[in-house]
């Protein structure tokens, strides 16, 4: 499992890096105190798994990072982190395409769960917002979020009937992440199985990579 850290405060970032370890002893955390050094890293390491990002960095605001990387690496799932409990930000934040919001007086135990949720292919709405998440929408008030570009890219791998350690091969990611993946992918489609989630990814129009 390899995790970005966005923050201009080394300590913050060593002591993040701390707390996620209890994800996995062996968490792979690289650490970036700029968003340019950020985006430098998130080009060099095509295996990173999920990013956290600081919300007040000092060349750039954290949404409009949130925005590079939405352009640039739309599959990396990304939780923003802040010092502020400002509803309207945390709404901004995740209607904006983050996976997740933690302010940065919360527990240990709450940022690893959000990172865990994330990791599942799941949003993490903060308690300050209560139900108001409810209200955000995607495409419409109840539209459910697309499959992310890695999960599309490993339900691709599933049509062609591939492994998990071969689509880990494939994808240059742990098995652990392939599944992940394959865990939200029978959530999305609503199955058991990988064999019916193949079949009504079919019936959706998702092609082999083969066939693409």
């Amino acid at each position: 499992m390899k995790i970005l850290v966005i923050d201009d405060h080394a300590l913050v970032r060593e002591g993040l890096h701390q707390v996620l370890k209890g994800l996995d002893e062996n968490v792979s955390v690289l650490q970036a105190g700029t968003c340019e050094q950020a985006f430098a890293l998130a080009d060099s390491h095509v295996d990173i798994d999920l990013v956290l990002l600081d919300y007040h960095l000092p060349d750039m605001t954290g949404l409009q990072a949130l925005d590079v990387f939405g352009k640039n690496h739309p599959e990396l799932p990304i939780v923003m982190l802040s010092g502020s409990a400002n509803v309207q930000i945390m709404r901004q934040v995740l209607q904006s395409g983050a996976s997740g919001f933690v302010t940065k007086s919360s527990l240990s135990d709450e940022l690893l769960h959000a990172v865990r949720l994330v990791l599942n292919g799941d949003v993490y709405s903060p308690s300050e917002l209560g139900s108001d998440f409810g209200a955000l929408s995607f495409d419409g008030a109840n539209a459910k979020p697309p499959l992310t570009q890695r999960q599309e890219l490993v339900l691709r791998e599933l049509l062609d009937g591939r492994s998990n350690r071969e689509i880990g091969s494939s994808l240059n990611v742990s098995e652990e992440t392939v599944k992940t993946h394959v865990a939200s992918i029978l959530r999305y489609f609503d199955v058991q199985n990988r064999t019916q989630a193949v079949v009504a990814a079919a019936r959706c129009g998702y092609r082999p990579t083969s066939a693409a």
